[in-house]
């Protein structure tokens, strides 16, 4: 159900929906349209904003929705490598230490490349044709 709102909105002429739309577009049930926006709002796919003149909510994608979302997740892995690296200093001299210390080098090499992948997205994104 999440797919097919996210897909009704990021598809929608508008750019933005109330529930009400969402379920007459992908043909749902209001408590399905509800749980679906809940989670798609609490992992950053979705925005609620009220509707001008009325007390009903809309919903939109955002705005670089997925250079948000990869940023997020840059720095859940960073997280990640501390806790890996911490782990790895405490199974050292063990045959898993060398496993756990080299998914910490992994998340390490991918946090530190996405801000290079991030600006080479932008001058990408500004030529003309794109």
């Amino acid at each position: 159900m999440p797919a097919r709102v996210f897909v009704s909105l990021l598809t929608s002429s508008a750019g933005r929906l109330t529930a009400a739309e969402i379920g007459r577009a992908i043909q749902a049930s209001p408590a399905a349209v509800s749980g679906a926006v809940r989670y798609l709002v609490q992992v950053g796919l979705v925005v609620r904003a009220s509707e001008p003149g009325t007390r009903r909510l809309a919903y939109s994608v955002p705005e670089d929705v997925w250079q948000h979302m990869i940023a997020s997740r840059n720095a859940q892995m960073a997280r990640w490598a501390g806790i890996l690296r911490d782990g790895a200093a405490l199974l050292s001299g063990s045959p898993a230490g060398p496993r756990v210390a080299e998914s910490a080098q992994y998340f390490d090499f991918v946090v530190g490349e996405l801000p290079g992948v991030q600006a080479r997205w932008e001058k990408y994104k500004a030529q003309p044709g794109q």
